[in-house]
């Protein structure tokens, strides 16, 4: 059996202008790199605003496990389909982080037959957006402590500084810092922190940005600091805005890379969905919306993230809605949500699997909670057996939800035709009517409450002291009515990753809350969310490898 890599090596791929040519674009609005990915240009944004939006194709999942549910390999799989089945379809993604594939979780271009090439560009530097957004934000770290060193006009309070410096890989010794040690050319001596780049404020930004004016905007908005008597201090304020805007130029513009199939992919923009909003940039989806009758976008982790966000956060700020939902699951996953230990997951176990769907039910309920259509896509296994599909069908059954067993993982597109069929059907006979977990108007507090009861199933919600005083800021200061955006385990519908399926009695804690003004939403930290992940006991790097000749190895 071929690895990934050698799958996606032995891609048949076609030149970037002929991808760029299915969608009818120009080649003069493409800005090649290299012969097989290219950024997509500001002129053909402005040449096709007024082109008829397409249907909007949302893919989402259960609660992860270790055992995986392959939600992106669904997701290319599902858009090669619609190919098959003769559907113009568009593609959108996130971008691989550095840390993850580098990391336990390995890159993020699908797998088997269901993968984004050329695989190893994108899970490495790609066009370097992620560098891009790295520079942006330790720029303005530089500026504030130079600002600070070179006499603190501004009065900063160096015990409040609210922007921390970020790196597109996992290393959990920068968490905490301290720095401008060595003397008094060295700068202000001061507590520091490291966050990884996915989930930095200008990730969000950029992701949620319109245009060029639009990001600059948002980036002098960003709240840097306090000064001494308590007033805040932005971005805009240490005149930052104009040169992070000059570095995101072309970042921000959408990437357009295929499939193994050659379907049209945009990949843009990559936050984290437990510690950021979990989505792919708004102007990559907008613009996808306009080259394809269909297009399938994904949202990070389980639907009590990823979509949850996709809806709260980024349909309500883009003025888009998804068409249908796919949620996506494994048998195997299934069962440890019902209780059963990783290595004994491929053998039949009934019992636990009728337990384990306490979890995909609910993920179902809150989607159509949202008023948006449903199909259920099982990412199916060798180990999966008749009678563990049969408790499947009739529970979809009884909640009159579509499902369909895919194999895109070992066939491509077509062994999710079944699945494109079902959802084209879903969205021809039923209507989307978006609804949000909360609205804006309501306080932070009532927000954040409304989705730990209505989406996580939480009896309530306990505020640290700290998490109130910074509430009270952030309304003092007039961030009350922006939407927010939760920092909790991917594991759990919980705070706790260990309670699985569906967790009851059980209150959400929140420690902290942040202001992301830049972004527009304000930040609630729960549990022991990290904003640095850390490498495991044996990396994938270890098994990273590339020849003399320039091949890489052991990517995955």
């Amino acid at each position: 059996m071929l690895s990934d890599i050698q799958i996606a090596s032995n891609a048949d791929m076609k030149p970037i202008y002929d991808i760029a040519a299915m969608l009818g674009i120009d080649r003069d609005e493409l800005e090649p790199y290299g012969h097989y990915k290219a950024k997509l240009s500001e002129k053909l944004i402005q040449r096709t605003k007024n082109n008829a939006d397409g249907k909007l194709i949302l893919v989402t999942a259960i609660n992860p496990t270790p055992a995986g549910e392959g939600k992106t390999t669904v997701s290319v799989g599902l858009a090669q389909a619609m190919a098959h089945i003769g559907k113009k379809c568009v593609l959108t993604l996130r971008e691989p982080s550095l840390g993850p594939v580098f990391g336990l979780k390995g890159g993020a271009a699908g797998g088997g037959y269901s993968q984004v090439v050329p695989m190893e560009d994108i899970n490495l530097h790609f066009t370097g957006d992620m560098h891009a957004i790295t520079a942006a934000n330790n720029l303005l770290c530089a500026m504030l402590d130079n600002h600070m060193q070179q006499g603190n006009a501004l009065s900063i309070d160096a015990r409040r500084i609210m922007i921390d410096r970020c790196l597109d890989m996992n290393d959990r010794a920068l968490r905490n810092a301290v720095i401008g040690l060595g003397g008094k050319v060295n700068g202000i001596p001061r507590e520091d922190h490291f966050r990884i780049t996915v989930a930095s404020e200008i990730m969000a930004v950029l992701c949620l940005s319109s245009d060029l004016s639009d990001l600059k905007e948002r980036l002098g908005n960003i709240l840097v600091a306090y000064d001494m008597s308590g007033a805040p201090v932005f971005a805009r304020d240490l005149k930052a805005q104009g040169a992070m805007t000059a570095l995101l130029r072309d970042a921000l513009k959408p990437n357009l890379v295929q499939t193994l199939e050659n379907t049209p992919v945009l990949m843009h923009g990559g936050p984290f969905a437990n510690i950021a909003h979990g989505c792919n940039s708004l102007r990559a989806t907008k613009l996808a919306l306009k080259l394809g009758d269909y297009v399938v976008t994904e949202a990070g982790f389980g639907a009590d993230l990823g979509a949850e966000k996709f809806c709260d956060i980024k349909c309500r700020l883009g003025g888009i809605h998804p068409d249908c939902a796919v949620i996506v699951a494994t048998i195997r996953a299934l069962k440890y949500n019902g209780g059963v230990a990783k290595d004994a997951l491929r053998e039949e176990n009934v019992p636990a699997l009728e337990k384990g769907m306490e979890n995909l039910r609910t993920h179902i309920e809150n989607m159509r909670g949202f008023g948006v259509p449903v199909v259920v896509a099982i990412n199916r296994f060798d180990s999966d057996t008749d009678a563990e599909i049969a408790v499947i069908e009739r529970v979809c059954d009884d909640m009159n939800v579509a499902v369909s067993l895919t194999e895109v993982f070992a066939k491509g597109g077509e062994g999710g035709k079944d699945l494109a069929n079902k959802v084209v059907n879903t969205i021809e006979n039923e209507k989307a009517q978006l609804s949000f977990t909360y609205d804006v108007s309501q306080s932070i507090k009532e927000k954040i409450t409304a989705i730990a009861k209505k989406i996580y199933r939480a009896d309530g919600v306990v505020f640290t002291s700290q998490a109130d005083k910074a509430i009270a800021e952030a309304e003092r200061l007039g961030f009350a009515g922006t939407p927010v955006c939760m920092a909790k385990t991917q594991y759990s519908l919980s705070d706790d990753p260990a309670k699985l399926g569906l967790p009851r009695n059980f209150e959400i804690t929140v420690r902290d809350v942040r202001v992301n003004a830049g972004a527009g939403f304000v930040v609630a930290y729960t549990g022991d969310i990290m904003i640095m992940p850390g490498l495991p006991k044996v990396p994938a790097a270890e098994k990273i490898d590339c020849d003399s000749e320039g091949n890489i190895t052991g990517l995955f």
